[in-house]
Parts: C-alpha cells; structure tokens; sequence
C-alpha cells in the first residue's frame, strides 16, 4: 500500500549566497580547475568535462594529465589521427567520447580558428556537445549564465525539494529548479560549487548534512529521508549477450587484429576477429565466424564483460600460424610486444590476458 508524503515547507529558502560562500571555503583543488581569480582555459573545461562523462574524479586524473601532456591545445589535437586519440584513451570506457572529442577538436579549429566559441547556442552546435556540456564549458570557461546539471547535480536539487518523480523523467523539473537558483553573478564558481557540494557533502550514502550550507532549507533532510532520493524508477537488466573471440598467434610474435566498424559499440576500436554478439548464439557453429583456416582450440572458461546495456560472455579460440601467414582483408598483424599501444577496449585486453597469459 502507498502512502502519500505530506510535503514540508522549510523556515528559510536556498540562497545561492551560502552555497558560494561555501565555495570559497571549501573548494576542492582540481588539475583541470583554474585556481580562485584566475580565467579558466576552456580547452581544459572541455577536456575534463567530456572525460568526467559517467567516469569518476579519480579516474580522469591520469588520463586527463595524459592528454594534456600530448596535446597541450586544441589545435595538436585535432592533427593528431583519430586511432592516436582512441589508443590513449583505451581504458576509460564509453568510447563515442573519445570519438566526439577528436571530431569536436577539428570543428573547432576549421570553424572557430582554435578558440572555443562563448556562446551556448554555438558549444551545443559542436559534435559531442549536448546540453550539459555546452552549459558546463559556457559558465565555467565564459561566465555564462547556465547551471550544467550533472548527477552530483540532480542528487542535491532533489533532496533540497524532496523532487518525488522518479529519474530520468524528473530531469526537467530539475533543470528548471536548478537554473532558478543561478544567482546574477558567478555563474562558472556557481556552477562548480554545485558539483562539488553534491561531490563531497550531499554524497549519495551518508550525506554530511550538517556540513551543508543548504541545511537548513533542505526539505530531503527536515523529513529524514535524504538518502532515498532521487528517487529511481526499477532499472531494466539487458538480456545476456554470447560470442566467440579468436586469437591467432604467428610463430614471429604477432597477433591478428581488426578495427571494428566506425558506428555502433566501441566503434573504430581495435579487436581480435571474432563473431556476432548475440542472445541466441550458437556455440557449435562459433568456428564458422572465424577469421582464417587453423586449428583452433577452444579454451576452458569465458571472458565476461558488463557492457551499460547488456551482460557478454566470449568463448574464446587460440590458433598457431606459421610465419609468412598472411592476414585476411580488412585484418593486420601487430607484434604482441606493442599491444599495450594498441586501442583495445577492455573486453579486447581480457581476451588477449585470458589467451595469452
């Protein structure tokens, strides 16, 4: 049985005053983050930002020092070869990121001559660019007046007005109520102390409610029940995928790899050959899918991934060539010393230590 809510009224309303006050107390010290008085770089805001995309703080770091020291400007990125980006950012996942990146670092160089347009119309309307991105790099690059509403975002304007409709379809309610709060100046110090409340105080278990400067008027907290929300509809579980992955070793050292297709999951990512992933995949027929003719042994075991929209169990398939072996079309031999440079997604790496080590 459900029983409704009664909704409170707190004594005092959100003033964006006492999160910014905040703010310049505790901010938290960011490589990607000008320092209190200094102009932001919006190739950095750009660069962290879309790396940050569903990927933690602490994961970014490397990569993002990574890259910067590769490609100090956006200018040396977008010469660089699409494969290079993809190769060095190998490990942190979603790679239409990294994709868009590339593309969005050439639209802005043979657009906007290398410097970062200051609007939000013209940000949105670079590839990889959506609504939160363009509103992230506007007001913390330019000052513009947008709040980037990200998940540290929605945690803390849920709570603050106990929003009861679950994710994703309250996130239009959220963003209205998050921009209602944007004061008239600050809009980039606004923006980032929004993030870093929700990053290091309204924390999605064990909030720090007494640290918060929006206690008081925090409708979640007067009613004891901060943690429940956002509020989430059942979250539906991809059907188990299957496949087959095959690893053929040369006598000299190589291992036969593939680019996977420009469009779809993990696309323009480097793979061993291997099979159709699929619900109803028919192991007995897996060598049909194979890449050459050999003696392919099927191993004990399964590599398994967790894919955003689906679970995938890979047999996988070792076969010996002799040297001189040449690679079928749309295939090429690498030297197994070099695949630590190769732009292999996870699930590829764990195919390879599974056959190999």
């Amino acid at each position: 049985m459900n029983v409704a809510v009664r909704p409170l009224k707190t004594k005092k309303a959100a003033d964006p005053a006492d999160l910014l006050a905040w703010y310049d107390r505790h901010r938290r010290v960011l490589p990607w983050r000008a320092r209190g008085g200094k102009k932001a770089d919006p190739y950095a805001v750009w660069l962290s930002e879309i790396m940050l995309q569903q990927t933690t703080v602490k994961t970014v770091g490397p990569y993002y020092a990574k890259f910067l020291a590769k490609w100090p400007t956006v200018d040396s990125m977008a010469d660089s070869p699409l494969d290079d980006v993809l190769r060095n950012w190998a490990g942190l996942g979603y790679y239409a990121r990294a994709r868009n990146l590339h593309a969005c670092a050439k639209a802005v160089v043979e657009r906007h001559g290398g410097i970062f347009p200051d609007s939000i119309e013209a940000l949105r309307a670079l590839p990889g660019i959506g609504e939160y991105t363009a509103a992230a790099v506007g007001s913390i690059a330019f000052d513009l007046p947008a709040v980037p509403v990200d998940g540290n975002v929605e945690r803390v304007v849920t709570r603050l007005y106990a929003v009861e409709e679950s994710m994703p379809a309250a996130k239009p309610e959220i963003r209205r109520l998050a921009n209602a709060l944007l004061p008239p100046q600050r809009s980039g110090d606004f923006a980032q102390a929004f993030m870093d409340l929700g990053a290091t105080i309204c924390t999605p278990k064990k909030p720090a409610c007494s640290l918060c400067p929006w206690n008081e008027p925090c409708v979640a907290r007067a009613r004891g029940d901060q943690e429940t929300f956002p509020r989430k509809a059942p979250k539906r579980e991809g059907k188990q995928r299957y496949g087959a992955a095959f690893v053929a070793l040369r006598a000299d050292g190589c291992v036969l790899l593939r680019q996977r297709p420009e469009k779809g999951l993990l696309g323009s990512m480097t793979e061993v050959p291997g099979s159709d992933w699929a619900h109803d995949f028919d192991l007995p027929t897996a060598l049909a899918a194979a890449p050459l003719k050999a003696k392919w042994r099927k191993l004990a075991g399964e590599v398994t991934h967790v894919f955003t929209h689906f679970p995938l169990a890979l047999t996988v398939y070792v076969a010996e060539l002799p040297r001189g072996t040449k690679a079928p079309k749309g295939a090429r031999w690498a030297e197994r010393a070099g695949l630590a440079d190769e732009a292999l997604p996870t699930v590829m790496r764990k195919v390879l230590a599974h056959a190999l080590d």
